[in-house]
């Protein structure tokens, strides 16, 4: 009896490591590290208070964790292996510290112990970076920005572009511009179109219009510079006498000026915000950095372009975890929010 034993447990011991080694051979394009795992790299390699809690709270373009030591909170960001290079993360990660650095008022990240930005993590997919940040104080705006809070932070992205033409990187950044954000992006989106010529072509169009339109936009000081790339409400903290804390800077590069005002525009107008509070981002901003009258009369395409850039980012996350979104009803939704803002009466809803 202990012989049939032990030979039945050699034979599941053999299945068990077969199972181990063929799922070690399979390809990974999404993993996820556990919250513990997360605190034990933490307190690793920063000089924390001992962790308390930690918790996955938001799964986006990085994976975010909230984490909780016994005196503060604190925002821990890993990459996803697909989305950006040690070398983009690096430019953001320099960006924020010297912006900190410059009195402006963003979430910057913390140094390890041996004075890095960043962690590695070997993941099964490949390399991630982890970077760790205080959690930005304040909270995203009830009910979204109100007149006075857009006029703020519309001056202080103006002020942002000011302080950046003196940044000098160590790290590259992929640029934002027309072949980056339209071409690149229509590569991306045309194959969901596929059983949609009319639509696909419409489009096709459309980025054809943009790229004439905005080809006479200059690419000097102060036209072009660094930008933020994804300005608006959800990616800053205001508290209640509204000192504010900007954060999420994973879009960031270089491009137009005017193109912030443009991501603005685009999630603002998605989001339902009204027209005077979209006008007083506008209005603060210039009380900084007026724009040029053919900055101005760019705004509308400038939109549009941010739209299909989100779009295209949108397409590339989405269909790595959660690919039975992207059905018909998106697809149209999508477009017709396109239409809407490539109309004449695209600030009126």
């Amino acid at each position: 009896m202990t012989t049939l034993i032990s030979s039945w447990q050699f034979i599941e011991e053999s299945q068990r490591n077969k199972q181990q080694q063929q799922a070690s051979d399979l390809p990974i394009i999404y993993s996820t590290i556990a919250p513990c795992g997360i605190s034990s790299l933490i307190f690793d390699h920063y000089d924390i208070d001992l962790p308390k809690d930690c918790q996955l709270w938001h799964r986006g373009l990085s994976d975010v964790y909230l984490l909780e030591t016994i005196s503060t909170f604190y925002i821990v960001r890993v990459s996803h292996y697909h989305w950006r290079t040690k070398t983009e993360i690096d430019f953001e990660l320099e960006l924020l510290e010297y912006l900190k650095q410059n009195a402006i008022p963003v979430a910057a990240p913390l140094r390890t112990r041996d004075n890095s930005l960043l962690v590695e993590i070997q993941a099964p997919e490949g390399m991630r970076y982890l970077s760790l940040f205080p959690y930005a104080t304040g909270s995203v705006a009830l009910g979204d920005l109100n007149s006075h809070q857009s006029h703020l932070l519309g001056q202080t992205v103006a002020r942002l572009h000011q302080v950046a033409r003196n940044f000098q990187p160590l790290a590259a950044r992929q640029a934002l511009d027309l072949k980056y954000l339209l071409e690149d992006s229509l590569q991306i989106i045309a194959p969901f179109l596929v059983y949609r010529q009319q639509d696909l072509q419409l489009i096709v169009r459309l980025i054809a219009n943009l790229q004439q339109q905005l080809q006479s936009l200059p690419k000097t000081t102060p036209y072009w510079g660094v930008c933020w790339g994804d300005p608006h409400s959800g990616n800053v903290h205001f508290t209640s006498n509204n000192h504010m804390t900007l954060f999420d800077f994973d879009q960031c590069g270089y491009g137009w000026r005017a193109f912030d005002i443009g991501k603005f525009l685009q999630v603002s107008l998605q989001t339902g915000l009204s027209c005077g509070v979209r006008d007083a981002f506008i209005q603060g901003y210039e009380v900084i950095e007026p724009l040029t009258d053919l900055e101005s009369h760019s705004l509308q395409a400038l939109t549009q372009v941010a739209y299909l850039w989100s779009w295209s980012i949108h397409l590339s996350n989405t269909q790595l975890y959660d690919y039975s979104r992207l059905d018909h009803s998106y697809l149209t939704h999508r477009l017709e929010m396109l239409k809407r803002l490539s109309s004449k009466d695209w600030q009126l809803f």
